[in-house]
């Protein structure tokens, strides 16, 4: 959990394992995999699945949404949103408990490497457009 606390990149089982490693060398991904699972059960971290093959964690429970850039998967936490309105014809028979919004776009470092061009403009980021002949 130490390793956790405070931490605002949102990192994966993966990285929180590299990490751990240096320090605790004999530390197995099934030990990391069934602590997460236990802080995630206890409420002590929130799982967020922004990628389907990768499932991150939030040490931050707080009430918050996320941006999140499509290039390098960069997480940041938004804690203010304004003027979130779901009409009574949408809610229809829901009682709302909750929501949680992602917003995605380019980080500033993604868009200056991308040529000032964001992913909306050119469809894909510029290292994974093919070149034509």
């Amino acid at each position: 959990m130490q390793y956790l606390d405070g931490n605002t990149d949102h990192p994966t089982a993966d990285v929180i394992h590299k990490s751990l490693t240096k320090k605790y060398p004999t530390m197995s991904m099934a030990t990391v995999y069934n602590t997460l699972d236990i802080l995630t059960n206890r409420g002590c971290v929130r799982e967020l699945t922004i990628e389907p093959q990768k499932k991150r964690f939030d040490p931050n429970t707080t009430h918050h949404h996320h941006l999140i850039c499509l290039v390098c998967k960069k997480i940041v936490d938004v804690h203010r949103v304004e003027n979130v309105h779901l009409p009574p014809e949408e809610q229809g028979d829901f009682e709302i408990i909750g929501h949680h919004i992602e917003f995605y776009g380019m980080c500033k470092p993604c868009k200056e490497e991308n040529g000032g061009e964001t992913v909306k403009q050119t469809g894909q980021p510029k290292e994974l457009r093919k070149e034509i002949p």
